[in-house]
């Protein structure tokens, strides 16, 4: 019959070889070990000295930051002529007919000229006030021709024989 025990003089796979008489205790290193690392157990040598360090640098100015992307900044500044341009082509609708419509075209084509070279902000407000401006002076011109056509046709029904 056949025995499956491993003998106790074979190797087993995976373990170490047994030691040779005699090598114990291990020898004493003869080099120290690395910094961190205790000495070896038994050896008479002290622990490593750490290393030497550099004098601190000066500290220098923090960092400094971009502005966020988005919200809580300080907001453009809009154009003043662009204000005036769209205040006075409303009155010039509803108040001032022919002045304030005249003002506010010619306040809108400054201020657009204005935009266009420095950062500001409002071309929607002077665009508006000189649109209005213009459908105002419209409006003005076509009363003042209906005025006169309607006091012409008073005048020559006053003059007709036919009264």
């Amino acid at each position: 019959m056949s025995d499956n025990t491993p003998d106790a003089a074979a190797p087993q796979p995976g373990a170490y070889p047994p030691p040779a008489p005699g090598a114990y205790p291990p020898p004493a290193q003869s080099a120290p070990p690395a910094y961190g690392a205790p000495p070896a157990y038994g050896s008479t040598q002290p622990y490593p000295t750490p290393p030497q360090y550099a004098a601190p640098q000066a500290y220098s100015a923090p960092p400094q930051y971009a502005a966020a992307p988005y919200g809580y900044g300080a907001p453009a500044k809009t154009n003043t002529l662009a204000i005036v341009s769209l205040v006075a082509s409303i009155a010039g609708l509803l108040i001032v007919p022919f002045i304030g419509s005249i003002v506010g075209v010619i306040t809108g084509h400054m201020s657009l000229g204005q935009l266009k070279t420095n950062g500001e902000e409002g071309r929607g407000l002077a665009l508006a006030g000189t649109i209005i401006g213009w459908v105002g002076l419209g409006l003005a011109i076509i009363g003042l021709i209906a005025l006169i056509g309607f006091i012409a046709f008073v005048a020559s029904v006053a003059e007709s024989p036919y009264s």
